[in-house]
């Protein structure tokens, strides 16, 4: 069988090649630099497994340019990069890495946090561009006794809540399954969402990217948040209803966000090539510009979907992918995508 890995560094193609797992199961492996979507098919696409990170859009075109396709391993936690109904009329099976950075994104998203309530960013900016040491306009907040409102308190979220209570912060969190054990082991309290949002200084989103989270954060919700609360985003851009966060940032009613996911991410990744490529129509574009002016608001924090980018992190996501793969050759595929 051909396998492909696609958007694929050299120390992880040495990394993967140590492990001696392909000559085990008699696989001819490809290790391709590019990204996989439609402006970027192999010419020879023969391959029975395809391996693919949160950058790659799988959807029904690129699957149907790939006739041997047998199965897709996801190098990440989320697929909703995937189309998962044509794949499965297709027959594709599909297995994705159910953790591999849960204290990696909850350590990223407390930087984030302290970079907000220090004002850090502005702070290196005064020093580093304008070689002043004036501290006029940089007050910042304590966190400690500030309430910390966590959506999702899975894997990441409640290594969110274990750190924020070492800072001494009220936290309270928002979940659709409800663990006391762990609420009463980390010291916080599950409340309804509308609770969350009316007395939390800081929100902060850890929920996946599926049909009953998309714009969760939307033009009611930041009307319903503590006035002048601050939001932190690491799951996934569809999450915030990204004109209606400009909107609520510009009327006062947010004090800040600090986002490392943005809807429409990938269009603002590749811009020229959504330009002169095509397939504007299945971009929003109003929602393109809106990220640029979040960009350039002066208490908004954007990174590039960094949150998950350490070497350890990365290691673990190859060890599961290749036990993935391995599964899948054998007839025992594990880590598949839920039903």
């Amino acid at each position: 069988m051909k396998i492909a890995f696609f958007h694929c560094e050299e120390w992880e193609k040495k990394y993967m090649e140590s492990k001696k797992l392909f000559d085990e199961l008699n696989l001819e492996v490809f290790f391709i630099s590019e990204v996989l979507d439609r402006r970027h098919i192999p010419a020879d696409a023969d391959f029975d497994i395809i391996s693919i990170f949160v950058d790659s859009e799988i959807d029904k075109e690129v699957l149907g340019k790939l006739p041997n396709l047998k199965f897709i391993s996801a190098r990440s936690t989320g697929y909703d990069h995937i189309d998962i109904n044509v794949a499965k009329e297709k027959g594709i099976q599909i297995s994705y890495v159910p953790t591999y950075g849960e204290n990696t994104v909850a350590e990223y998203t407390f930087a984030l946090i302290l970079a907000l309530s220090r004002k850090i960013f502005d702070s290196y900016r005064r020093v580093r561009e304008e070689g002043s040491f004036s501290q006029s306009g940089l007050r910042g907040f304590d966190l400690k006794g500030k309430t910390l409102g966590v959506i999702g308190a899975g894997n990441i979220g409640r290594n969110v809540i274990r750190i924020a209570r070492g800072f001494g912060m009220i936290v309270i969190a928002n979940d659709i399954n409800p663990d006391g054990k762990l609420a009463e082991r980390l010291g916080f309290e599950y409340v309804s969402l509308d609770r969350l949002l009316k007395v939390s200084d800081i929100v902060s989103l850890h929920v996946p990217a599926i049909k009953e989270t998309f714009h969760l954060m939307n033009s009611d919700t930041f009307l319903a948040m503590k006035k002048g609360a601050y939001l932190i985003n690491t799951s996934r851009g569809e999450i915030v209803e990204t004109q209606a966060l400009v909107k609520a940032l510009k009327e006062g009613r947010v004090g800040g966000a600090a986002l490392d996911v943005l809807e429409e991410e990938g269009a603002i990744k590749d811009e020229l090539d959504l330009l002169i490529g095509g397939h504007s129509e299945e971009h929003n574009l109003a929602t393109i510009v809106a990220n640029h002016i979040l960009i350039d608001m002066p208490n908004v924090i954007v990174t590039p979907h960094n949150a998950f980018n350490t070497a350890e992190a990365l290691q673990r996501i190859l060890d599961a992918t290749l036990e993935n793969v391995k599964g899948f050759v054998k007839g025992e595929p594990i880590n598949t995508v839920p039903e």
